[in-house]
């Protein structure tokens, strides 16, 4: 069972057990043995240009107590944090989503310059499943699919009239054991779980952060 503790300026979540984590998170990223994922919550203006960011992260993580584990850095307010759980066949998936939309961007295209405040969405995906490396990979490529529908579900569009498929720095970070399961596509049971458990987080995410922030679907920046 996953327990998650809000412990600011951390989110942590507690996987129970180590697992094999992939991500592309900036604290150990790739293929990593781990037992907790972190949110680390910043200001825009605490990383300054002179900030060495790898640096100040490994040291936060390591008075964290957390070297070990796997980080990810966000601006968005660590206390509105939503999970999602389904379960298909037996096969159970937690989503936890942190969603913010400052720096929405739409695929295939990209800004000139990245707006203020920055927000991004990380995300920390647990499979109750013994998976294969392979599958995990394409179990990560659904989750970052359900990422996206959830977005365009949002109907946030951005000043050019383009609708956003994510941001400029989403982050995934996806939880399992090692095992024989092979496939995670989206003919499978776990393909379902995960998209159904991602796709529910990252909605009420991002139509938390619309409100808060007054954006209304296909509508338009002020």
């Amino acid at each position: 069972m996953t327990v998650l503790t809000l412990a600011r300026p951390w989110l942590i979540a507690d996987l129970g057990q180590e697992m094999r984590v992939l991500s592309f998170a900036p604290w150990r990223p790739g293929f990593a043995t781990a037992r907790r994922i972190l949110w680390r919550e910043v200001r825009n203006a605490d990383l300054t240009p002179d900030l060495d960011v790898d640096r100040w992260f490994a040291a936060e993580m390591a008075g964290q107590g957390a070297s070990g584990d796997v980080g990810m850095l966000t601006s968005r307010d660590i206390g509105r944090h939503f999970t999602a759980q389904a379960e298909v066949e037996g096969i159970a998936v937690t989503c936890i989503a942190t969603v913010g939309l400052g720096n929405a961007e739409t695929a295939g295209a990209r800004r000139a310059t990245a707006p203020a405040p920055v927000g991004t969405i990380n995300l920390a995906v647990v499979v109750g499943a013994g998976l294969t490396e392979t599958a995990q990979f394409e179990a990560l490529t659904i989750v970052a699919e359900a990422r996206t529908a959830a977005v365009m579900d949002s109907g946030l569009r951005l000043g050019n009239g383009a609708r956003a498929t994510g941001t400029g720095t989403d982050c995934i970070a996806l939880a399992a054991r090692p095992g024989e399961m092979r496939f995670a596509g989206l003919h499978t049971a776990l393909g379902e779980a995960l998209g159904r458990a991602v796709r529910q987080a990252v909605a009420v995410g991002a139509e938390d952060w619309m409100l808060e922030n007054g954006r209304v679907a296909d509508g338009y920046p002020p």
